[in-house]
């Protein structure tokens, strides 16, 4: 898993609230076996009309937010279901944090396990991110996740709150694998003195 540590990007502004997981990545390309590729349908029903055509309206389409990679949103950001595709969906499409005043709780805890930072900030702070994304051009932010900050070019300074556990896992890259093989050293120790010959003979 790729570590967060400091991260400048361009922000594209999703001005919606309650965003849940089934427009994130509608139920449909759930099929997929694999965890890469769910980028081309993030948004499906947003970014393309009912007649599958290109909906150029939506915010993703305008050039100006080509290559961005901070999504900023309105509160409630991935309510829904608890598919951890939403993440996949958002990571492989470029984005590598989304900004809200909140978050659902399983949406944040599959962030995590993904390298993918959400960054809880006030109603107010959200809405300065969201304006300048909109009148700026190629607004762009820095997150610092040492620090819990974020700020830009424009005096906007504020910070965001998390968990420790989750810090420390988000800088080192550390998803549920990578913590268990911090005890690599151990688990083999545990395995030279119980073989699986001998466990299988006191069967």
């Amino acid at each position: 898993m790729k570590p967060f540590t400091v991260h400048r990007g361009r922000v594209a502004p999703l001005d919606r609230v309650n965003v849940d997981t089934d427009q994130i990545i509608p139920k449909q390309f759930l099929k997929r076996i694999e965890k890469t590729g769910f980028g081309q349908f993030v948004f499906y029903d947003w970014r393309l009309g009912a007649d599958g055509k290109k909906n150029t309206d939506f915010v993703l389409h305008e050039p100006r937010y080509e290559g961005a990679t901070v999504l900023v949103a309105g509160k409630n950001f991935g309510c829904g279901s608890s598919r951890e595709h939403a993440v996949w969906a958002l990571a492989d499409f470029g984005f590598r944090a989304v900004i809200s005043s909140s978050f659902a709780d399983i949406f944040a805890n599959n962030s995590t396990k993904n390298g993918f930072l959400t960054v809880r900030l006030s109603d107010d702070e959200v809405s300065t991110i969201m304006r300048r994304a909109q009148d700026i051009a190629d607004y762009e932010i820095t997150i610092d996740l040492e620090k819990c900050e974020v700020h830009d070019e424009h005096g906007l300074e504020a910070r965001f709150p998390i968990d420790d556990f989750v810090k420390h896992c988000l800088l080192h890259g550390l998803d549920d694998i990578g913590l268990t093989l911090q005890h690599e050293a151990e688990i083999a120790a545990y395995e030279a003195q119980h073989p699986p010959s001998a466990a299988l003979g006191n069967a």
